[in-house]
Protein backbone atom coordinates (compact mmCIF):
# COMPACT_ATOMS: atom_id res chain seq x y z
CA UNK A 1 0.00 0.00 0.00
CA UNK A 2 1.53 3.54 -1.00
CA UNK A 3 0.91 6.38 0.35
CA UNK A 4 0.70 8.87 -2.37
CA UNK A 5 -2.43 7.28 -3.69
CA UNK A 6 -4.73 8.75 -6.72
CA UNK A 7 -8.10 8.79 -5.96
CA UNK A 8 -10.40 8.78 -9.32
CA UNK A 9 -13.84 9.43 -7.52
CA UNK A 10 -12.86 13.43 -6.45
CA UNK A 11 -14.89 15.71 -7.96
CA UNK A 12 -14.30 19.59 -8.17
CA UNK A 13 -15.68 21.82 -6.22
CA UNK A 14 -18.15 24.30 -7.28
CA UNK A 15 -17.49 27.69 -8.33
CA UNK A 16 -17.55 30.15 -5.50
CA UNK A 17 -20.05 33.50 -6.12
CA UNK A 18 -19.80 35.32 -3.65
CA UNK A 19 -18.04 37.70 -5.26
CA UNK A 20 -20.73 38.27 -8.29
CA UNK A 21 -22.98 40.76 -6.13
CA UNK A 22 -19.88 42.67 -6.06
CA UNK A 23 -19.35 42.21 -9.44
CA UNK A 24 -22.09 43.14 -10.32
CA UNK A 25 -23.22 46.63 -8.23
CA UNK A 26 -19.51 47.70 -9.81
CA UNK A 27 -20.08 47.57 -13.50
CA UNK A 28 -24.11 49.02 -12.87
CA UNK A 29 -22.22 52.06 -10.92
CA UNK A 30 -19.75 52.37 -13.56
CA UNK A 31 -22.80 52.98 -16.25
CA UNK A 32 -24.85 55.06 -14.26
CA UNK A 33 -21.78 57.28 -13.28
CA UNK A 34 -20.50 57.53 -17.63
CA UNK A 35 -23.40 57.56 -19.40
CA UNK A 36 -25.36 60.79 -20.24
CA UNK A 37 -28.61 61.24 -20.78
CA UNK A 38 -30.02 63.04 -23.61
CA UNK A 39 -32.21 65.71 -22.45
CA UNK A 40 -33.36 67.24 -25.14
CA UNK A 41 -34.85 65.70 -28.50
CA UNK A 42 -33.90 67.60 -31.32
CA UNK A 43 -37.04 68.81 -33.71
CA UNK A 44 -34.77 71.00 -36.06
CA UNK A 45 -31.61 70.38 -38.42
CA UNK A 46 -28.72 72.37 -36.79
CA UNK A 47 -25.85 72.03 -38.39
CA UNK A 48 -23.15 74.51 -36.73
CA UNK A 49 -21.04 77.17 -38.42
CA UNK A 50 -17.50 76.54 -38.34
CA UNK A 51 -15.44 78.87 -36.12
CA UNK A 52 -11.39 79.52 -35.36
CA UNK A 53 -11.59 81.22 -31.50
CA UNK A 54 -13.57 78.53 -29.56
CA UNK A 55 -14.10 78.35 -25.70
CA UNK A 56 -15.53 75.95 -23.44
CA UNK A 57 -18.34 76.41 -20.88
CA UNK A 58 -17.62 75.41 -18.08
CA UNK A 59 -20.37 75.40 -16.55
CA UNK A 60 -22.75 73.70 -18.29
CA UNK A 61 -25.87 72.89 -15.62
CA UNK A 62 -26.56 76.83 -15.91
CA UNK A 63 -26.36 76.97 -19.74
CA UNK A 64 -30.15 77.22 -21.71
CA UNK A 65 -30.12 75.94 -25.11
CA UNK A 66 -32.17 77.35 -27.83
CA UNK A 67 -32.62 75.76 -31.05
CA UNK A 68 -33.06 78.06 -34.62
CA UNK A 69 -33.42 75.88 -37.49
CA UNK A 70 -35.65 73.93 -40.40
CA UNK A 71 -38.19 71.30 -38.99
CA UNK A 72 -36.40 67.75 -39.50
CA UNK A 73 -37.92 65.52 -42.68
CA UNK A 74 -40.80 64.26 -40.50
CA UNK A 75 -42.12 67.51 -39.19
CA UNK A 76 -41.56 69.34 -42.94
CA UNK A 77 -44.60 67.92 -44.21
CA UNK A 78 -46.58 69.92 -41.41
CA UNK A 79 -44.60 72.79 -40.56
CA UNK A 80 -42.96 73.46 -43.83
CA UNK A 81 -38.89 74.04 -44.06
CA UNK A 82 -38.94 77.35 -42.82
CA UNK A 83 -36.65 77.84 -39.78
CA UNK A 84 -38.51 76.95 -36.36
CA UNK A 85 -37.38 77.83 -32.59
CA UNK A 86 -37.10 75.11 -30.31
CA UNK A 87 -37.43 75.41 -27.05
CA UNK A 88 -37.00 71.67 -24.45
CA UNK A 89 -39.06 69.45 -26.84
CA UNK A 90 -41.56 71.30 -28.23
CA UNK A 91 -41.56 74.48 -31.44
CA UNK A 92 -42.21 77.42 -29.72
CA UNK A 93 -42.71 81.09 -31.52
CA UNK A 94 -40.52 83.97 -29.76
CA UNK A 95 -42.94 85.75 -27.45
CA UNK A 96 -42.65 81.62 -25.83
CA UNK A 97 -39.10 82.59 -25.02
CA UNK A 98 -39.77 85.08 -21.84
CA UNK A 99 -41.54 82.53 -20.25
CA UNK A 100 -38.87 79.31 -21.05
CA UNK A 101 -36.04 82.03 -19.75
CA UNK A 102 -38.24 82.34 -16.16
CA UNK A 103 -38.80 79.00 -15.86
CA UNK A 104 -35.11 78.07 -16.57
CA UNK A 105 -33.83 80.93 -13.90
CA UNK A 106 -36.95 79.03 -11.50
CA UNK A 107 -34.88 76.15 -11.51
CA UNK A 108 -31.90 77.20 -10.42
CA UNK A 109 -30.60 78.79 -7.11
CA UNK A 110 -30.72 82.73 -6.62
CA UNK A 111 -27.16 83.26 -6.61
CA UNK A 112 -26.81 80.94 -10.16
CA UNK A 113 -29.00 83.41 -11.95
CA UNK A 114 -26.56 86.10 -12.74
CA UNK A 115 -24.26 83.27 -14.04
CA UNK A 116 -26.78 81.74 -16.63
CA UNK A 117 -25.94 81.33 -19.94
CA UNK A 118 -28.54 81.16 -22.98
CA UNK A 119 -26.50 79.39 -25.85
CA UNK A 120 -28.15 79.52 -29.23
CA UNK A 121 -27.40 76.94 -31.38
CA UNK A 122 -28.75 78.40 -34.96
CA UNK A 123 -27.68 75.98 -37.86
CA UNK A 124 -25.30 77.95 -40.10
CA UNK A 125 -27.61 78.77 -43.21
CA UNK A 126 -30.64 80.48 -41.31
CA UNK A 127 -31.26 83.75 -41.92
CA UNK A 128 -30.80 86.52 -39.65
CA UNK A 129 -33.93 87.78 -39.25
CA UNK A 130 -35.49 85.46 -36.82
CA UNK A 131 -32.05 85.01 -35.14
CA UNK A 132 -32.21 89.12 -34.15
CA UNK A 133 -36.04 88.15 -33.17
CA UNK A 134 -34.81 85.85 -30.51
CA UNK A 135 -32.09 88.51 -29.23
CA UNK A 136 -34.87 90.94 -28.98
CA UNK A 137 -36.86 88.83 -26.59
CA UNK A 138 -33.93 87.45 -24.54
CA UNK A 139 -32.79 91.60 -24.21
CA UNK A 140 -36.62 92.37 -23.05
CA UNK A 141 -35.93 89.52 -20.24
CA UNK A 142 -32.64 90.82 -19.10
CA UNK A 143 -30.79 87.24 -20.60
CA UNK A 144 -27.75 89.89 -21.33
CA UNK A 145 -25.43 86.98 -21.62
CA UNK A 146 -25.76 84.91 -24.39
CA UNK A 147 -23.59 82.58 -26.38
CA UNK A 148 -23.41 81.06 -29.79
CA UNK A 149 -22.55 77.55 -30.34
CA UNK A 150 -20.06 76.65 -33.15
CA UNK A 151 -17.88 74.15 -34.37
CA UNK A 152 -13.84 74.05 -34.90
CA UNK A 153 -12.99 74.74 -38.07
CA UNK A 154 -11.01 72.09 -39.64
CA UNK A 155 -7.86 72.58 -42.29
CA UNK A 156 -9.37 71.60 -44.96
CA UNK A 157 -12.76 73.26 -44.86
Amino acid sequence: MSKFRKDDKKETPPISTAALPDIVFMLLFFIMVSTTMREVTLKVQVKLPQATELSKLERKSLVSYIYIGPPQQQYQASLGSEPRIQLNDSFSNVGDIQDFIISEREAHDEAEVPLMITSLKVDQYTKMGIVSDVKQELRRVQALHINYSARKRTEKD
